[in-house]
C-alpha cells in the first residue's frame, strides 16, 4: 500500500519513480492512482483511506505492506490525527498572500512549540497550523492528543533504510537526471494539455513545479534539473530528521536494493511473524 502522497495522483508517474503496472508481478498496489491533480488530499483523508484499505487486505488473509516516505501521512494512520476545524478558505488566502519566510515566524510568535516541529519550509504543515490557531485561538500543539484514534488490531512492524548520506546525494542527483531525460518536462506538458492548471496541487511537488517554471521560460533546463537535485537533497534530509524520531523504527544502514539489505528485511519480517504468532491463542 501506497504512503507517498504525490503518487497518489493520476499521471505524475516519472517525477514520483512509480512502478510500471506491467512490473508488478500481480501484486495488488494500493492508494495509487486515486486522484486528479487538482485535488486536494489531507493527512485526514488519508488515514481514513489508508484504513480502510488495510481492513480490506487483512480481510483476504493477507499482511499489508506499507511502502512510501510521507512521514506524516504514516503517522496519521499509525497514531491517528486530532479532529481540528475544517479548511477556512479566507484564512488560507490570507496566509497564502505573505511573503515567503513570513509564515514560520508568524507562527514561531503564536505557536512556538509546533514552530519548533515543523520546517521553515513546509508551507503545508506551517498554513495548516496557523490557520488552527487563528480558528480556534489555540494553539494546534495543545490538540495533538484530542480524540486521536490509534491504529488498533495490527502488530506493525516499521523498517527504514539509511544508507551513506554522500552516496545518497549522488544518487539523487542521477535519479533527478534521468527523470529529465525520461521526459519528465514532456508529461508536466500532457497534464497541462489535459485541461489541468499550472497550479493544480500536485504540480506544487518537487520536480514537477521545476519543471513548470522552465515551461514557463523562467528558468533553463539545466536550471530546472539542480533546482530539483537540491530540493530533492533537502526533501531526503528531511525524511531522516523525521523519521528518527520514530521510537519503533528498525534501521538498515544500506541502500533498499542492496542483496544484503533484503535478507536483513526478510530477517526481521520474519522474526515479526514468528513472535505474533506466538502471542496469538
Amino acid at each position: 500500500m501506497n504512503c507517498d502522497s504525490v503518487q497518489l495522483y493520476r499521471y505524475l508517474d516519472i517525477g514520483t519513480a512509480k512502478t510500471p503496472s506491467g512490473q508488478r508481478r500481480g501484486i495488488p498496489h494500493h492508494l495509487i492512482d486515486i486522484l486528479n491533480p487538482d485535488q486536494v488530499f489531507t493527512a485526514g483523508d488519508y488515514e481514513r483511506a489508508a484504513r480502510v484499505t488495510l481492513g480490506e487486505i487483512a480481510s483476504r488473509g493477507r499482511v499489508p505492506v506499507i511502502v512510501g516516505g510521507t512521514g506524516f501521512y504514516l503517522r496519521a494512520l499509525l497514531e491517528g490525527l486530532f479532529e481540528g476545524p475544517s479548511r477556512n478558505p479566507e484564512v488560507r488566502e490570507r496566509l497564502r498572500r505573505r511573503k515567503p519566510g513570513s509564515l514560520h515566524r508568524l507562527l514561531t510568535r503564536l505557536d512556538p512549540e509546533a514552530a519548533a516541529r515543523i520546517h521553515a519550509h513546509d508551507t503545508n504543515k506551517l498554513t495548516r497550523a496557523l490557520e488552527v490557531r487563528l480558528v480556534t485561538r489555540a494553539p494546534i500543539t495543545s490538540m495533538y492528543d484530542f480524540n486521536r484514534r490509534p491504529l488498533e488490531g495490527f502488530d506493525v512492524l516499521q523498517i527504514g533504510l539509511d544508507p551513506p548520506r554522500e552516496e545518497l546525494a549522488e544518487r539523487i542527483d542521477a535519479r533527478c537526471v534521468r527523470m529529465f531525460d525520461a521526459g519528465l518536462v514532456d508529461e508536466v506538458r500532457s497534464i497541462l494539455a489535459m485541461g489541468f492548471s499550472a497550479d493544480a496541487k500536485a504540480l506544487e511537488s518537487i520536480g514537477y513545479r521545476e519543471s513548470l517554471l522552465h515551461i514557463q521560460g523562467e528558468v533553463h533546463l539545466d536550471e530546472a534539473i539542480k533546482l530539483t537535485q537540491a530540493a530533492t537533497r533537502q526533501y531526503a534530509k528531511r525524511q531522516r530528521t523525521w523519521f528518527r524520531r520514530e521510537p519503533a523504527m528498525n534501521w538498515l544502514l544500506a541502500f533498499g536494493n542492496q542483496c544484503q539489505t533484503i535478507d536483513n528485511a526478510k530477517r526481521l519480517v520474519s522474526s515479526k511473524i514468528n513472535i505474533t504468532a506466538k502471542k496469538l491463542p
